[in-house]
């Protein structure tokens, strides 16, 4: 199974930019997003951004992921 993880792009530097998912920064390639700005979203997979997201469905999906997290931990 794959999962793309959204997170927000904070900085861009050519086809490279650091996205942001909660506490953590990841370098990740645009070169499939060419049209993203700082600010927005992307989904993230295997280190590329795949495509653009809005960002009330990215932090529902960021709720989402961080609810079935603390359930794991709890188990």
């Amino acid at each position: 199974m794959c999962l793309a993880v959204p997170g927000r792009v904070i900085s861009i530097d050519g086809d490279m930019g650091i996205i942001e998912v909660g506490n953590l920064k990841r370098n990740v390639f645009l070169h499939l997003t060419p049209d993203v700005s700082v600010d927005d979203y992307v989904l993230v997979h295997a280190g590329c951004a795949i495509s653009e997201i809005d960002e009330v469905e990215a932090k529902i999906t960021l709720d989402i992921l961080k609810e079935l997290a603390d359930c794991e931990i709890r188990r």
